[in-house]
């Protein structure tokens, strides 16, 4: 096997550091500027060597408490929006990659029809529909719509992951006695975990993020910390920029954590179906 010349990989590491400084800068920028005062948020030229406060944090709790308080309502609607997706999904992967008939091929496409009208159009017609149902401004519809709209792309990783598993492993389990449900939970599914985990991931990433939904569909009960952060940016009385960059920083905590202890299984998950056994 030849070896890589050495100025190749010299231009791919520096490649993959201009990437990654790309992509960083602008995290570690709020992060920063989140412990100085805000006076010297954009003061010029820019001070790199500061003392670091906690000012901007002691500011957003007396100025917007309620970016705490809705911290707990974006934590239910993520958890449970995550824990429904997984659930119906894997039901649907299994029931794609054991089955085949055209009920089932129309619906697959259907389901990717769907995901790709704009979240804008489909509010439109939702909005009525809520308010005659009632369930505005609560987490329920908050966790349906984020599942719903997450359902195609979770249903085709689990269904990607499902495939990989050896259908005579289900069969032999089925000539042992068992039934559909314990083949499921002890030989399926602990095969596909790293499928689950993956699509976890990108549900909770959105739920935790998104605006649109939680706008439009929430006033005070289910509001969510983007529509606080929003709030903030649009004050009459002007943006206090440190308060802000403090609340963007405890935004980004959750999913920077999440996110660095399931690395692996996302990289599984953007991979699968890529490599046949």
């Amino acid at each position: 096997m030849k070896h890589k010349p050495l100025w190749v990989k010299i231009i791919r590491m520096l490649f993959v550091a201009l990437i990654l400084m790309w992509s960083a800068f602008p995290i570690l920028l709020v992060v920063v500027s989140s412990f100085k005062l805000t006076k010297d948020i954009f003061a010029l030229p820019q001070k790199f060597l500061f003392v670091p406060t906690l000012q901007n944090y002691v500011l957003l709790n007396q100025l917007w408490p309620q970016f705490f308080e809705n911290m707990f309502n974006s934590l239910i609607i993520t958890l449970g929006a995550t824990l429904l997706t997984i659930i119906v999904t894997t039901m649907a992967g299994y029931v794609y990659s054991r089955f085949r008939n055209t009920t089932l091929a129309a619906s697959a496409f259907f389901i990717i029809f769907v995901r790709m009208l704009p979240p804008i159009v489909i509010t439109i017609p939702l909005f009525p529909l809520v308010n005659i149902l009632k369930i505005n401004d609560t987490h329920f519809v908050l966790i349906i719509l984020y599942s719903t709209f997450f359902v195609s792309l979770s249903t085709y990783i689990m269904k990607a992951f499902i495939d990989q598993v050896p259908k005579s492993l289900e069969e032999m389990a089925f000539v042992d006695g068992a039934n559909l449900w314990q083949t499921l939970t002890r030989i399926t599914l602990p095969l596909t975990v790293q499928g689950i985990i993956a699509s976890a991931v990108f549900v909770f990433i959105f739920s935790w993020n998104e605006f649109l939904f939680a706008f439009i569909f929430t006033t005070t009960k289910a509001k969510t910390t983007p529509l606080i952060i929003s709030e903030m940016l649009g004050a009459v009385i002007g943006v206090d920029w440190g308060p802000v960059f403090a609340a963007a920083t405890l935004q980004m905590v959750p999913i920077v954590i999440f996110v660095v202890l399931v690395q692996k299984f996302l990289i599984a998950g953007l991979t699968a179906g890529s490599v046949k056994g």
